[in-house]
């Protein structure tokens, strides 16, 4: 799921990473925006607030506004730089410190997050967009830009025009790479989707602890790759003496 990249991966590994971190993603875009009325996984909308406040000579809240944004940037200079630097010198934890990052952002603002919420809510925006900014360019790396998590517009967009190509196309070879394509963005759109609705249902029980829920998918994520990992070594090394294969 993590460790495949680029041309080694498949429509499988696709789908999994997919999965997990649009789920981690709506869950993340609704709990923060329940917290402080803030839209935490992208920055479309803040830009538009930003050009806003400007024109108004409401430069401090504009500044506010280009914080969201940088914020979002600044996670994804970071996750790419950290990844580059760990190809270098550890390729085997190229995937496993940045996923481990945003857990651990997630929970400090789980833990802290109650009290941020009333002395500082734009810090939980700020962190939050961080670690959705880190998300998008790890999971944009390692799929070779094939899959996105932390926003829909795009997939929406692609959607609509894959969907429409099947009104068109008839080569059989062309309409197998269309229905690959839309299950993967229908996957991210409904993984999305579910997140959110867990996020919304145990807000109103939970407030910000409601994170530790995505907390908890990506280290479970991590640890299902590590053990599938763990598997396919073991089958290699014993493959002539036990007859039996990882799927």
């Amino acid at each position: 799921m993590f460790k495949h990249q680029g041309n080694k991966r498949n429509l499988r590994h696709n789908l999994k990473i997919a999965s997990l971190l649009s789920f981690v993603a709506g869950l993340v875009n609704v709990a923060g925006f329940l917290a402080v009325q803030k839209l935490t996984t992208n920055v479309t909308g803040h830009f538009a607030f930003f050009v806003d406040e400007i024109f108004k000579l409401n430069f401090k809240q504009g500044f506010i506004y280009f914080l969201y944004i940088f914020f979002f940037f600044l996670g994804s200079f970071f996750s790419s730089l950290l990844v580059e630097f760990l190809l270098r010198r550890n390729e085997k934890y190229s995937y496993v410190i940045p996923t481990a990052i945003e857990s651990l952002i997630l929970l400090g603002i789980a833990v802290f997050g109650e009290h941020l919420v009333t002395q500082n809510p734009n810090f939980i925006a700020y962190t939050l967009l961080f670690a959705m900014g880190l998300q998008n360019s790890l999971v944009t790396k390692i799929s070779n830009a094939t899959v996105r998590t932390t926003h829909l517009t795009g997939l929406f967009t692609d959607l609509g025009i894959e969907l429409s190509q099947l009104f068109f196309y008839q080569e059989e070879l062309f309409r197998k790479k269309l229905f690959v394509s839309i299950k993967l963005r229908m996957t991210i759109i409904s993984f999305f989707f579910f997140g959110g609705i867990i996020g919304g249902i145990f807000y109103s029980n939970m407030g910000l602890h409601v994170l530790l829920i995505g907390v908890v998918a990506l280290l479970v994520g991590l640890l299902y790759d590590r053990i599938r990992f763990n598997a396919v070594l073991l089958e290699r090394k014993y493959r002539h003496l036990i007859p039996f294969k990882v799927k």
